[in-house]
């Protein structure tokens, strides 16, 4: 009787220690990106006022410079109510204000809990320990002080503008069908998610529909992207833009504090894509009336467009896993009955 081969299999055994391999080196890398920024935060460039008479804001500016060299840049304005107004127009994230009692501190919370803070700790710092009087001119949504229930909404966001691209890339096949799925995901996710954010959990003021748009227009970028980038790449295309968009984009954004905190250019990177841009754009309009929007939209713009342009460039998609026969290891062949004389 004839006794079957042993069929050795190195490929499976070196994919067991090459596939582990290959995710702890992914996750080497991806913990920096997420755990490094978040670590060395700190102001750079910070844009702040000074009001006043030129003789007390040159001093105070001064002071300010010398304290922490590169943390701020200083803009002076004549008085209270120009670094009020400098804050509500997203010129400055706050405003120090000398005063017969010293230095008061006007700050817009809503821009960034977290450089609030820091900016008060800093103000104390220049009144050498002394209570510093703190006026929040443009404060938080009162359900949502410390700013977490909005960097948290965006996640999901994120997240589901990832598998909406995705899904467009690989099930539909045709432009015209690619083409409504972006457009209907876009105002859904607007209408839903503000509605979800402003009046169910209640952490986000303002206009409806105009929040809405901006919510709609970033779940649009993010989606388009990552269909577009399929549609055009492949396979290669889904992976590009899943860590451009989703992974780089979440760790550069500088929603749970500003960009402005992120290591350099790092900051500014993240303001160049959809989710940074995001963030800024709806912090804009729910809080600020829709100022310093332009920047933002035209960025959202831009990815929706190209993502848009890319869906458009073929008719086919991505293409399905070819099929391989499965092999059945270490099983004997099968021998033919023998007939009987």
């Amino acid at each position: 009787m004839t006794q079957p081969a042993t069929h050795r299999q190195p490929p499976v055994l070196a994919a067991a220690v090459l596939i582990p391999l290959a995710v702890v080196v992914l996750q080497a890398l991806l913990v920096p990106l997420f755990a490094g920024p978040a670590s060395h935060l700190a102001p750079r460039d910070l844009p702040v006022v000074v009001a006043g008479p030129p003789p007390v804001t040159a001093a105070l500016a001064e002071r300010l410079r010398a304290a922490e060299p590169g943390a701020f840049r200083v803009t002076a304005v004549p008085d209270e109510a120009s670094a009020d107004r400098a804050l509500r127009n997203r010129e400055a994230y706050a405003a120090f204000v000398p005063g017969a009692d010293g230095v008061s501190l006007h700050t817009a919370s809503a821009a960034s809990p977290t450089v609030a803070a820091l900016l008060t700790a800093a103000a104390q710092q220049l009144s050498q320990g002394a209570q510093v009087k703190t006026v929040d001119v443009v404060p938080t949504d009162p359900d949502d002080r410390l700013g977490a229930g909005f960097a948290a909404g965006f996640l999901p966001l994120a997240i589901t503008g990832l598998l909406t691209g995705f899904l467009i890339a690989v099930v539909l096949r045709r432009r015209g069908p690619r083409l409504l799925g972006l457009a209907v995901f876009g105002v859904l996710a607007g209408l839903v998610g503000a509605a979800v954010l402003q009046y169910w959990l209640g952490v986000l003021p303002g206009t409806y529909l105009a929040n809405a748009a901006a919510v709609g227009l970033v779940a649009l970028a993010i989606a388009a992207a990552i269909a577009g980038l399929g549609v055009a790449l492949g396979r290669a295309g889904l992976g590009l833009g899943a860590a451009l968009v989703f992974l780089v984009g979440n760790a550069l954004s500088g929603i749970p504090a500003a960009p402005e905190l992120l290591p350099q250019p790092w900051g500014a990177v993240g303001q160049w894509l959809p989710i940074g841009s995001g963030g800024t754009l709806l912090r804009s309009v729910a809080y600020f009336d829709g100022a310093r929007s332009a920047g933002p939209l035209w960025v959202l713009g831009a990815w929706a467009v190209v993502g848009v342009a890319l869906v458009l460039v073929r008719r086919g998609g991505v293409p399905p896993q070819a099929a391989e026969p499965a092999v059945v290891a270490d099983q004997p062949s099968p021998v033919p009955a023998q007939q009987v004389a």
